[in-house]
This record gives C-alpha cells, structure tokens and sequence, in this order.
C-alpha cells in the first residue's frame, strides 16, 4: 500500500491508524438550485469549490448564500496499491444534509444527517493503481424546519440569533486502506470508584475463528496494563482493573480534570490465530468520574463549580468549518486563558479535533444537540436517529460531561399543554441516560424541565442587583413565580433537589458597528463591557443556588456581537482581565501569591496571543 503515515492531527481521534490519505482540497462544484439532477451523468459542472468548507462560506472560494435545493462534487481520485484481503474505505466527517455518494458511477453510500460521519466501502468499485471518481450529491432543502438544523437560518438573511445556512460538506474527507477483518468501533467507560476502565471493541468483516485483540494501556510513558482477549461474535467487553496507588495523591495524578488532564494511551491490535495482526489502532481515554450528589455536580467525587461559556462554533471566513485545525486547539486554549473550565458547545455537534485538544488541555465540553423546529413524526424519527449516532461518537471523549438533546423548547413548542411533546422529551432523556449512564442529562435547557439531571435557567436580565435578588434564596418561590423568559421553569413536576445551573446569561453587545450587530444588551465600550461583566459575574457567583454558570458567550458570531472576543478571536478586553472576572475575587486577591496559578495561566495567555505553529504529532501527551 503506497500510503503515507501522516502527522497532522487524524480526523477521528479515538480511532486512529497511521495510513490515510487526505481529500481535502479542491474539487469540482455544481450547485443544484431545484435538486433536479438525479445522477452523475445529469450534472452540469461549472465551477470548483475548496473541501471541507460549506459554498455559503467565502472559504470555499463559492460564497453563495441564497437558497439552494442540493449541490454536487466531484474529484479523480488515485486508489493505492492494496491487496485482495484489503478494503478502501472513504470517510466524511459530515455532510449537510442528506448525502449520496458514487464512486465510477455505481451508488456507494447513502446517509441522512448533517452531523454525524459518513462512510463509504468502495473496495468492489474501485481498480488498485488506477484512477476512481468520486461524487457526492448533497441536499439541503434551506426552508425544512423538521430536520435538525441547529443555528442555520431559514430566511434568506441571517437574524437575531440565527446564522447563514452550511450545505453539503463541512468536515474533513479521507480515505484509508484497511484489512478486510478489522477494528470497527471503540468504547470507553471509566470508573472511578472501582479504579478500572470499561472496554468494548467491535469488529467487521469475514468472521474468522480464533481472533483476539491484544491492549497495551500506558500513562505518562508508564505501561500499566499489557492484556490480551478472546473475540467473541465480533465483540469484546472487557473491565479492566488498574492498580489503585491508594495514596490520594497518586491517585490525583492519574485522574483527568481541567486541571490534570492526564490521558492513558491505547495501543491496540486484531491478531489472528496464526499470530497475524491483521489490524493495529491507537486511541486513549482517561480515568474521571462525573456524578451528581444533592445539589451540586461531582467531578472525581469532588463538588466542582462549572465555569462555562457558551461556544457557538462559527468563524467569519468558514462558517460551522474551523479555517484549519489550529484553530481549534486555539479555540480550547482562548476559553481555559478567559478563566472558564467549561463549554457548552451550542446548537453544534462540533469537530472531533476539538474535543480531542478539549481532552488533552483540559476542558469539560456540555454536547447539544442541534434543534428542529417542527414537532412532527419526520422530526421525531430524524433527531432520534441522529442524537443516537451523536452519542456513540463522542461518548469516549473525556471532555463530554453532560448531554443536552433540547434547547429551550425548541422542536417542542408546546411542551406546557402537549403531552406528547412533554413524551417526548422525557423519551430522550431516558434514552440518552440508556446510551450513556456515566453522565448527566439535561432534557431540555433553559426553562420547562420535565425530565433532567440539572436545571438550566437562561436569564439574560442585565442588572446584576435584581439577578442576585431573584436567585439568592431559591426555594419554592423560584419555581413557582419566576418565569426567565416568560417560561415556567418546571412542568409537571416539582423540584426534586437537582442542581441549579444559570446555563445563559450575560449576552452584553459590544461592537465597532453597534447599528448593524445585535444583543441582548449593550456596552459602549470596552471599558464598560469588562465592567459590566465583572458585575454579573460577581452577582452570579454570590448565588449559593447555583452549581454552574454559563455565560454568553465566547466569540462574536456574525451579526450577534455579544462575545468576549470579536469574530476573529481577538479579546475585546484583557484577557488577564477576563480570568480575573471569570475566577472572582478570591483569585484577584491571591494573584500575587498564587504563583502557580499565575504562572500557568501566562502560558496559557501566550499560547492564545501566539501565531498557531505546526501540529507534530497525532497522539496526546500525557500530561500537557
């Protein structure tokens, strides 16, 4: 196989094999206004477009923004060398909306959703050594409110608090020859209190009598488990027992927080009974426990405060697509410099390169899913299916700490007099906690809770005294006569001792161009803007009810400009300033004596002023 071992950072982190091929890059492009073309053969081709960025993106080198039905693409690809006991397998990381896929004119793959991978096993269509075509189709009807669709605006403009649409391709293409048997998923599951670590393995292909896959687990560069199991009807389910070091402070050591984020390495192999390694992987995982005990969330069996910020995942050059992958190592180092331990990534299942440098900086990622904004038996179907493939994904990463399948009621507009909508959301909730038990669940975020681990309450009030007044003494009166955003705050239930979390607040616009930008409130400065936020931060904090807080929000993100940096990541004030706002007064007064603190919260700060550099490396350090 004439394919090269890359170094850049692989486009699926917690399945990595050193050979693949890269197809970003330039492709040929036809926008398809009515979907009208069927097939290959129909297709006029007119122009090129640059992959993975979406044509609504300027990145692309298209730029359209108006509506269109579907759009195509097309590249020659050169197929490697391999053997008969091989396969090609053809990756997207996602296609918007509802993908088809052709390789030499024969159908290849087809998939609805435009978040989760596409894959396609083109072995049968494909010649070694020569030349294959490659084409997608990829529609997106612009006005379908029942599909998962996030932020992506309906209307021809972008407004208020929705953003221009992404179609077709947005996240990496790749390609990689692999053995016909071989690894096909990967799930870890830690667990602290038994000091031991869930592995499950899935394999595909011709089974074959006498398979096992060999583990190596190593941390910090120590090995610490070395096994070796039986596959069984293609699985493996494995608990794997660790040496607990007893002593508190080893154990601390190898536990992953925001503060330690110590990844253990996995080197994993499919051997064959005769000894053969038919397939070699790398991945990791982490040992960290996540839990909720009365009113307050438990990290590592430690009441933790989550300190978030909402991150819409936009860029004004490339949408929903980063402009390259230091950008989003950037990204995760700009919200740990602001001071936040946290994100709640909004209304986006996000890049898996971003939650692999979440999990090897150290930051606790809240996963939302992408909204419909229809109740119908098409939007039932279609958020199910996709919220599931979302959840098999990302559950390994260590960063996820929590699940949000809806977001301020929306998909399910009358939850308060709607019993099937109230269904379902519980359904999902419960489905989720199914999927996933090691996490909490936040059915829906925001107001109208009829099932959940933590309450979200999202209160854009920006006078920081009646903030403080309202959430000073909870207690009956707050689910019972406030209404953030005119919504009851629980239906159907009375509060069951959860956490409290204010999960959006703040929104303070501040931007060169206040005429054209939007926010739920506005500074005149930037001046006024830190001072502002210093104040609702202080009058948050001060909020014993509250286990976490989220503010609103991390960048500017096109017309809405209430973030704390502009679009292009710059800080609108010091981001100094910001860490000491965000961590509160505690550390303002330490900030001389806390040398450790300050120290590390400079280099953050240089990393984050800095020129990105390049990526050496597709695995994790242990301890960044």
């Amino acid at each position: 196989m004439n394919v090269e071992p890359r170094k850049e950072i692989h486009p699926r982190p917690l399945l990595q094999r050193p050979m693949w091929e890269s197809l970003d890059g330039t492709w040929d492009f036809a926008l398809d206004e009515v979907a009208a073309w069927q097939a290959p053969d129909d297709v006029q081709w007119n122009s090129t477009i640059e992959v993975p960025f979406a044509p609504e993106c300027q990145a692309s080198g298209v730029g359209n923004t108006g509506f269109f039905q579907a759009c195509w693409y097309r590249r020659n690809v050169e197929v490697p060398q391999f053997a008969s006991n091989q396969r090609m397998i053809v990756h997207f990381g996602a296609i918007d909306y509802r993908a088809t896929v052709w390789v030499n004119g024969n159908l290849a793959a087809t998939h609805e959703g435009g978040y989760t991978p596409v894959r396609a096993d083109i072995t049968r269509l494909v010649t070694p050594g020569e030349i294959a075509e490659v084409v997608v189709r990829a529609e997106d009807d612009p006005k379908d409110l029942a599909k998962p669709r996030g932020k992506q605006e309906w209307q021809l403009e972008p407004h208020s608090i929705w953003y221009p649409r992404t179609t077709g391709i947005w996240q990496p293409v790749w390609y990689e020859v692999i053995h016909q048997t071989a690894i096909a998923t990967l799930q870890w599951t830690p667990n602290v209190e038994r000091w031991e670590i869930g592995f499950e393995a899935r394999v595909e292909g011709p089974e074959l009598a006498g398979l096992s896959i060999r583990l190596r687990l190593s941390a910090r560069g120590v090995e610490i488990v070395r096994d070796e199991y039986n596959v069984a009807s293609r699985e493996v389910h494995r608990r794997i027992a660790l040496s607990d070091p007893g002593i508190d402070d080893y154990r601390n050591e190898l536990l992953w927080s925001p503060s330690t984020p110590t990844l253990i390495q996995a080197d994993i192999e499919l051997v064959a009974s005769n000894g053969e390694v038919l397939d070699r992987v790398q991945s990791y995982t982490a040992l960290r426990s996540i839990a909720i005990q009365a009113d307050r969330f438990v990290l590592n069996g430690r009441p933790t405060q989550l300190v978030m910020v909402l991150d819409q995942g936009y860029w004004p050059e490339s949408g929903m697509t980063a402009p390259n992958v230091h950008a989003l190592r950037r990204d995760v180092e700009l919200a740990k410099a602001m001071g936040f331990n946290g994100v709640r990534k909004h209304q986006k299942v996000e890049d898996p390169r971003y939650l692999y440098w979440a999990d090897v900086l150290g930051l606790m990622v809240w996963e939302e899913m992408p909204s419909a904004y229809r109740f119908t038996r098409d939007s039932i179907r279609r958020l199910t299916q996709q919220w599931e493939a979302v959840i098999e994904r990302d559950r390994s990463h260590p960063c996820i700490v929590a699940w949000v399948p809806f977001n301020e009621s929306w998909g399910v507009p009358d939850l308060p007099d709607s019993p099937s909508q109230r269904h379902f959301v519980q359904a999902l909730y419960h489905l989720t906690r199914t999927l996933d038990p090691t996490r909490p669940v936040i059915g829906n975020d925001g107001w109208e809770s009829v099932a959940t681990d933590i309450i979200g309450i999202h209160d854009y009030d920006d006078n920081p005294n009646r903030l403080a007044a309202r959430y000073a003494s909870g207690g009956p009166r707050l689910f019972e006569r406030e209404r953030p955003g005119g919504r009851l705050l629980l239906i159907g239930q009375s509060h069951g001792g959860q956490p409290i979390m204010l999960t959006e607040f703040g929104g303070i616009a501040f931007s060169d161009d206040l005429a054209r930008s939007w926010g739920y409130t506005r500074s005149d400065t930037a001046d006024d803007l830190a001072a502002h936020f210093q104040e609702l931060l202080e009058a948050v904090r001060g909020c014993a009810i509250f286990a976490g807080f989220c503010y609103t929000q991390f960048a500017d993100t096109y017309q809405e400009a209430n973030g704390l940096l502009y679009a292009d990541r710059r800080p609108k004030f010091p981001l100094e300033r910001v860490a000491l706002a965000t961590r509160g007064p505690r550390t303002a007064r330490n900030w001389r004596e806390d040398s450790q603190y300050r120290e590390r919260l400079m280099a953050m700060l240089m990393h984050a002023y800095a020129s990105p550099s390049e990526e050496h490396s597709t695995r994790p350090e242990a301890r960044p």
